[in-house]
């Protein structure tokens, strides 16, 4: 115990903090440090001692080392720090004995409640310097003076280490742990393993990827083929061991989303995000960017199994692929299946952009209930899938004629020329970022240096040019690691010409999954949306950026429903009055002119008759159904008033032959029996009344 200590004893330490618990809290920040620093861990175990110096005895000390190896800037995953501060909100704890604040506490946060709570209950704090007593004004202010330099010096610490890491990686010195398939030799050298079999199963899972074009499809011929996976340790108890494992989707995803296996160096990849992490699993909270986030990336670095170009095709295949969540899904096509919607994937509600699911019933339907789903509105829409497929399937063929070959290198030209500007663009703007550091540095070598006030700024712009010259080539970098614009070469022109006058033919022949992918190759969605009832816009957007607009015709249930109905109403009403009395030749004729029916291209006869029925529209027979008799012909109605029978009488002796073929009548689109009004078949038929009459 030191002067200070024996000084301060008598007027801090009194009888009751004699009678609590003595708490030492031993704590190092890493397991590495606990492996290798021991002399920290005897000195803070050597706080016991000086425990008992001060006048507690040994059955009064508690000692807390659950801690070691853990992090002090956090204290929900410190099982030790949560005890210690229980028991002081408990009053069990007299003083606490702690090497310094930082051993403690790293951040404000834990450090005050800890210090509140000790003030409270009269704990009194120990480290290596004195005694305090939370409770006094100086104490108090010195313990928050060196809780706030131990955040800083965490702070610090944390920062010079990112920016030592970050000066590596930009060197090119940074090692970081090498996918399966690449090892590091002693010289720093990365090379492909020497092991041909791992050599093979990764050539192998990237190219069946690219010929099956999905990650579960992938690893269903890796099973059915009973391939294992290669994965060499860099760390633990079987560093540089080679081990095979069974194949897993997140194992594949891994591998095909790696870019070292394209040959590129790429640091940030997963970053951390502070609002996902979980208070007791310090290890959470990193997340997966996009490239474009990535901290750095460098290509040509390692020896490739893939072109760069390949990688990002692969994940370009992969993000369509992804139907994992709802929200993804609205920008995902998903891969091609087998049902029989060809639209499957393409398809987006032209109500509210979702993309649309495909109903199997009777017939395929692509259905939308985003609006639904969110807001509880009304289904946006339920629309027949045969007829978007023809009309869009017809579309495609249109699109691989050569005029249309000839918009599509003329979008390609265009497509070239932007990006030369933008190439232009970036290149003047590197100039001048260039110019004007050159500028700032001779303005700052020109200035007289004992002139510190205008040097200083001078200084500061130089430094601000130069930091402006940095993001500009780190754009400008970014931008010429975009993939290749696509070009039609004259072979490619040439196949395109045979394949536009030869699938059309093909096309029955081909599978579903082959016919969707070759729909995927020119169109990038289908916009469909309900005009009509009977019509539906299907506006196709191709791959190049144009959009195609189609009016399609689906079948409906309501005549009632059919565009132009009330027209077509009228129309038959005209023909009607003006003496056409056959529903085929009405329907032929409205058929002609454009009408249609509900469930067809024409208008059926069978609607002509239930629109004159509806409307009392009777044609002559019809209206000559229950009259004696139309011009040299007798109704059955007739006849039977003639032989004063019923008129079922009449109808039996039809169908059963006594009244001959040649002696009836009766037209193709009418009900109505006409029976030829001869005095001799009258006669004949009514000799037959007695008998039957009177049997």
């Amino acid at each position: 115990m030191n002067r200070n200590e024996i000084q301060a004893a008598p007027s801090k330490i009194t009888l009751r903090h004699l009678e609590r618990t003595a708490y030492v809290y031993v704590r190092q920040s890493t397991p590495k440090q606990v492996e290798r620093n021991r002399e920290s861990q005897v000195y803070q175990y050597q706080l016991s001692q000086r425990a008992q110096a001060l006048g507690w005895s040994p059955d009064r000390l508690r000692v807390i080392d659950s801690d070691l190896g853990l992090s002090g800037q956090g204290s929900a995953y410190r099982d030790g720090f949560q005890e210690l501060v229980a028991e002081v909100s408990l009053g069990h704890v007299g003083i606490i004995f702690g090497y310094e604040v930082s051993r403690l506490a790293r951040n404000n946060r834990d450090w005050y409640h800890l210090l509140d709570l000790a003030a409270v209950f009269a704990t009194l704090i120990a480290d290596a310097d004195g005694i305090y007593d939370p409770r006094l004004y100086n104490d108090r202010l010195l313990l928050g003076l060196k809780g706030t330099m131990s955040e800083a010096e965490l702070h610090l610490l944390q920062m010079r280490m990112e920016a030592g890491r970050m000066n590596q990686v930009k060197r090119g010195e940074y090692r970081q742990p090498l996918p399966s398939g690449l090892v590091r030799l002693p010289d720093g050298t990365v090379v492909k393993d020497p092991d041909l079999q791992v050599q093979r199963v990764i050539e192998l899972i990237f190219a069946k990827f690219v010929e099956v074009g999905s990650c579960r499809q992938l690893l269903r011929f890796l099973k059915e083929e009973n391939i294992l996976l290669p994965r060499r340790h860099c760390a633990g108890h079987h560093a540089g061991d080679l081990l095979w494992k069974p194949p897993n989707d997140a194992a594949l995803h891994s591998i095909l989303h790696n870019p070292a296996y394209a040959g590129a160096f790429a640091y940030g990849r997963r970053q951390m995000e502070p609002s996902k992490r979980h208070p007791q699993r310090p290890g959470t909270g990193r997340l997966h960017r996009a490239m474009e986030q990535w901290l750095h990336l460098q290509q040509n670095v390692y020896p490739a199994y893939i072109s760069w170009e390949q990688f990002l095709a692969n994940g370009e295949k992969l993000r369509e692929n992804s139907t994992l969540f709802e929200w993804k899904k609205q920008h995902r096509r998903g891969p091609a299946r087998e049902g029989a919607a060809l639209l499957q994937g393409l398809a987006v509600c032209g109500v509210c952009g979702a993309r649309m699911r495909v109903c199997y019933k009777d017939t395929p339907r692509y259905t939308c209930r985003d609006l639904a789903m969110r807001v509880l509105e009304r289904m946006c829409c339920s629309l027949h899938g045969s007829s978007v497929d023809e009309a869009v399937a017809r579309a495609f063929f249109e699109a691989l004629q050569p005029a249309q070959l000839d918009a599509l290198e003329a979008v390609l030209r265009h497509q070239a020329a932007e990006r030369a500007g933008l190439e232009g663009h970036w290149q003047n703007q590197l100039q001048r970022a260039e110019y004007e550091v050159r500028l700032a540095q001779r303005q700052y070598l020109a200035v007289d240096p004992d002139n510190r006030l205008v040097a200083a700024e001078l200084e500061r712009r130089w430094e601000e040019k130069l930091t402006l010259l940095r993001q500009v080539q780190e754009n400008y970098a970014r931008f010429e690691q975009r993939p290749p614009l696509p070009t039609l070469t004259a072979e490619q022109r040439e196949q395109f010409q045979h394949l536009s006058t030869a699938l059309p033919r093909l096309w029955p022949r081909l599978t579903i999954v082959q016919q969707k992918e070759l729909l995927r190759s020119l169109i990038s969605q289908v916009i469909l949306k309900r005009i009509t009832p009977d019509q539906v816009e299907a506006r196709i957007v191709w791959v190049s950026g144009h959009y195609t607009s189609l009016l399609t015709r689906p079948p409906i249930l309501r005549e009632a429903d059919v565009t132009g109905y009330q027209e077509m109403v009228e129309r038959v009403y005209q023909l009607w009055r003006d003496g056409w009395d056959s529903d085929e030749a009405i329907a032929a004729q409205l058929s002609a002119e454009g009408f249609h029916s509900a469930r067809s291209t024409g208008v059926a006869s069978k609607s002509v008759m239930k629109i004159r029925l509806k409307q009392g529209w009777y044609s002559t027979l019809h209206r000559s159904k229950k009259a004696d008799g139309v011009e040299e012909w007798l109704t059955a109605q007739g006849m039977a008033n003639q032989l004063g029978v019923e008129r079922t009488w009449v109808y039996k002796r039809i169908y059963a032959g006594v009244i001959a073929p040649e002696e009836v009548h009766r037209r193709a689109h009418s009900q109505v029996w006409l029976i030829k009004n001869d005095p001799a078949l009258i006669a004949r038929l009514a000799q037959l009344l007695p008998a039957k009459v009177n049997p």
